[in-house]
């Protein structure tokens, strides 16, 4: 809600410009200035005539130093209030300085600690990083067990080598036999086949004496 007043701010500032010239406190009344200057004037025009009177001198006069006192009061007042607002002033200079010095102050602060913060969060990534490699590891198997497990691996791995160069032999073998094996058929099956086509050499060659037969007889093979 805004304010209304009587008189605007300025109007107000003039006021007070105008009291402090003048003494005046108040706006009723004549201004003390104004006063001392009458008495003054009274003084003055009393002393200038030609019949002035001695007594009547006197005390024009003292009312003007009465009036003069009732005025340099004030102004003795408004001096130690200039003094005092003067110092408060330097002061509040002195103080202005000293505030800026500590937000300066503060500022640089603020700005080492977000340095040391950063540094902060990353010393702890690493230490969580290296927590996680702490833990990973801890999981694993000892160095013992590790070691027989790979001696194990490797005495199979010997055993699966030998048993697979067995297996290579035996199946060579089996190779052969069955080659050998074949070479027989075949030549049973050429035999047989000669009987079809000539039947009567063949008999002929039964007719032939037991000891002829033992004697021409061939050895059977051996097959392994």
């Amino acid at each position: 809600m805004a304010a209304h007043y009587a008189i605007s701010p300025a109007e107000d500032d003039a006021v007070i410009r105008q009291r402090l010239l003048t003494r005046t406190t108040t706006t009723r009344g004549e201004p003390p200035l104004k006063k001392l200057i009458k008495k003054f004037t009274a003084l003055a025009g009393e002393i200038d005539k030609e019949d002035s009177k001695y007594s009547e001198c006197e005390k024009l006069y003292k009312s003007f130093l009465q009036e003069l006192a009732t005025f340099e009061l004030p102004l003795l007042k408004t001096k130690a209030v200039v003094d005092a607002n003067r110092r408060e002033q330097e002061s509040f200079k002195e103080l202005h300085v000293e505030l800026n010095q500590q937000i300066s102050q503060a500022q640089r602060d603020i700005e080492d600690l977000k340095i040391q913060l950063e540094e902060a969060k990353i010393e702890r990534q690493h230490k969580e990083e290296c927590e996680k490699i702490r833990r990973q590891i801890a999981a694993q198997s000892p160095r013992l067990i590790t070691q027989k497990q790979l001696n194990d691996l490797e005495k199979d791995l010997v055993q699966l080598e030998a048993e697979s160069y067995a297996a290579a032999r035996t199946i060579d073998l089996r190779k052969k036999q069955f080659g050998v094996l074949l070479h027989v058929v075949d030549d049973l099956q050429t035999t047989l086949d000669e009987e079809q086509k000539n039947p009567v050499d063949f008999e002929a060659a039964d007719l032939v004496s037991p000891a002829d037969e033992s004697s021409n007889a061939a050895e059977p093979m051996s097959i392994n």
